[in-house]
């Protein structure tokens, strides 16, 4: 890839250390999926950012309805869930629950009798983010192991149920400029992909007139 090729993809808001530094992660993709995707810049912010994980969230695994808490990843545009932003009805927080790697492959040996090189198969796709509806997390030692979210499992909670001023003492991590686009470009994939080939034709008689 050449830089000032894909400049005009990038974010416009970034120093151009930073925009360089994007560039070159998104340039060795997917070998380079490891702590990078983490900033620690945001930690004392009492935002919730898009991609954030955050620990005691409210989990129920449907149709199940035991309520139970664990840790998250916020898949909800910064934006929509800043308390600032005025609108006419209340926003809902949208997040899916982060699963211990280890232990996910642990459950598809045990539970599903999957073999040690299926396993193997499966997990490198996973590292290098080719499963569309499952988000890689890399090892962040101290705070979290090799952990995976399924981009189909989603929940949500009322925004203002969230405590803005304890977020410091609950945010797990945010992600950095080259992990949120990864991001993005995940949640792109599995939610709008454009490819189910099927005509989808209006109520009208005459579609053409």
């Amino acid at each position: 890839m050449n830089f000032e090729d894909i400049k005009i993809y990038l974010p416009k808001y970034l120093s151009p250390d930073s925009e360089r530094a994007l560039f070159e992660g998104l340039r060795d993709f997917p070998e380079n999926i490891d702590s990078r995707l983490y900033t620690n810049y945001l930690t004392d912010n009492e935002v919730i950012y898009q991609g954030d994980g955050l620990k005691d969230m409210l989990i129920i695994n449907l149709p199940e309805t035991t309520l139970g808490k664990g840790k998250c990843m916020i898949i909800s545009n910064t934006c929509d869930i800043d308390p600032d932003n005025p609108r006419f009805f209340p926003s809902q927080v949208v997040y899916a629950p982060i699963f211990n790697l280890r232990k996910y492959c642990e459950r598809l040996a045990d539970k599903l009798g999957k073999t040690s090189a299926q396993i193997q198969s499966h997990t490198e796709a996973i590292r290098k983010q080719h499963i569309t509806q499952i988000f890689y997390l890399p090892e962040m030692a101290g705070v979290l192991e090799e952990s995976i979210v399924f981009l189909d499992r989603l929940l949500n909670l009322p925004s203002n149920k969230i405590e803005r001023n304890k977020i410091p003492q609950i945010r797990l991590f945010s992600l950095s400029d080259y992990g949120s686009y990864l991001f993005l470009f995940k949640l792109s994939l599995h939610f709008t992909r454009i490819q189910e080939k099927v005509e989808r034709r209006d109520l009208r008689k005459n579609p053409e007139t």
